[in-house]
């Protein structure tokens, strides 16, 4: 039997300069919302050329609507399209779904970069741009990965369905639109950045307005009111203990490097309209987490009864009480079992590559890793070479060598949980794990 793993690595190296130019092109294209065709005809392009089957399509709006766990700040989709491309298996394998988003986050103050936000800049083993981090860098991890089982000659039994998804960072509407059109499979991974972390578990999110009322008056005659922005500290304060309490029930160990596992910040206040008059009006808004194994429902009830024993702090809100509205972006939160078996496949394929084992936590942020798990019923797992720290950050910036180790790690769980073909004196024989790459437990 051949030493596939050394195959593998051989031709990581020599590949590295094209994986490198392929990462620098996608950094180029500028792929923020509304934009993201042209970075998306990169990856379709590279998905041809491999002999992948190609689906590419701009997702309904009005269909997508009709789902409840749809969210975006825009209708209609022309100009951003979904891509997939899928590595059929010869059959009787598990099958897999490697999930990156295109879009990226806009560039913000480019005073702050020290080169322009796209140029895709090479300096001491780091690539510099908006989108290199989180997460065009992973999304360069999978496709090397599927290109050095097909140029190795290494045939998978099950399937391999590549998504290269839009809107992301709006709340998961490309990832929706893929399972709605049919696509899952037995289990998925997503190369968020992680810094080679592994991530089975991710919390979810979503966000919340708050109404605080309060009672008009002159200024000059301020005691005759009620200030809302003076209540309005009444209850950020009595959110405060409410996210107290709710991180002080967990216990997992995978949030023990987490300071705040399921934070619940407050974003924006906006209140009063005149200097001299009492504001009778507070608007609040903020982002809920939501623990990996609670719903959603569950986290929205629980902050409506919270705010409902605000009248037993001030009697003012007895009469008056804040008016609680969820809008806008939410995140589904996600959980896979960490003895799950293509968690075992990563973490062995991890520590035959990197030489220790992985750091394994829980995501201190929402993915579309949740819309895979309860909308699509694929169990989902994130890993992937990004630098968690300066993600959506002026000089966004990822670590060639773990881009490239990444693909080596993928390409080789891919084995261990597809299953592939062996070849042995001109017959083709199913191989198993055990035979090709060693025991994974």
């Amino acid at each position: 039997m051949p030493d596939i793993q050394k195959r593998i690595n051989q031709w990581i190296k020599d590949h590295r300069e094209e994986g490198t130019n392929l990462l620098q092109k996608m950094v180029q294209a500028p792929s923020t919302q509304g934009n993201e065709a042209g970075a998306q005809a990169i990856v379709a392009q590279k998905l041809q050329e491999m002999g992948l089957q190609i689906d590419s399509w701009e997702p309904d709006g009005s269909e997508l609507k009709k789902h409840s766990y749809f969210y975006s700040p825009r209708s209609e989709f022309s100009n951003s399209p979904n891509v997939v491309g899928i590595m059929k298996g010869t059959g009787g394998g598990r099958s897999i779904i490697l999930n990156g988003h295109i879009d990226v986050v806009p560039d913000g103050d480019r005073d702050q970069w020290d080169d322009d936000p796209y140029s895709g800049a090479i300096k001491n083993g780091r690539m510099f741009g908006r989108g290199v981090t989180d997460m065009k860098g992973g999304n360069v991890s999978l496709i090397l990965a599927m290109q050095a089982l097909k140029e190795n000659g290494i045939q998978l039994k099950g399937d391999v369905i590549f998504q290269s998804v839009i809107e992301e960072e709006s709340g998961g509407a490309g990832t929706l639109a893929a399972v709605l059109r049919g696509y899952k499979a037995d289990a998925a991974l997503i190369p968020e950045p992680t810094n080679m972390r592994i991530f089975p578990k991710q919390q979810g999110s979503m966000w919340f307005r708050i109404h605080v009322k309060g009672r008009s008056a002159h200024g000059g005659t301020r005691y005759e009111g009620v200030s809302a922005i003076e209540k309005s500290m009444t209850v950020i304060n009595h959110i405060r203990a409410l996210e107290e309490k709710r991180n002080a029930r967990i216990s997992d160990p995978l949030y023990q490097n987490t300071p705040i596992p399921i934070p619940i910040n407050l974003g924006v206040i906006e209140g009063g309209n005149w200097p001299s008059s009492v504001p009778d009006l507070v608007k609040v808004e903020g982002r809920m987490g939501v623990a990996p194994e609670e719903t959603m429902e569950q986290a929205k009830d629980e902050m409506a009864a919270w705010l409902l024993k605000l009248g037993e702090a001030d009697q003012w809100f007895k009469e008056n009480p804040p008016v609680l509205e969820w809008f806008g972006a939410r995140w589904v939160p996600g959980s896979i079992d960490v003895e799950h078996e293509l968690m075992n496949a990563l973490v062995h394929q991890y520590r035959q590559i990197a030489g220790q084992d992985p750091v394994i936590e829980a995501s201190p942020w929402g993915t579309d890793g949740g819309l895979l798990t309860h909308v699509g019923e694929t169990p989902a797992i994130v890993f992937g070479p990004g630098v968690t720290e300066v993600a959506h950050y002026p000089n966004e910036y990822i670590l060639l060598d773990n881009v490239f180790s990444t693909a080596e790690i993928i390409a080789l769980t891919l084995i261990q949980w597809c299953g592939m073909e062996t070849e042995q004196d001109g017959v083709t024989q199913s191989g198993t794990r055990e035979t090709i790459l060693g025991n994974g437990n």
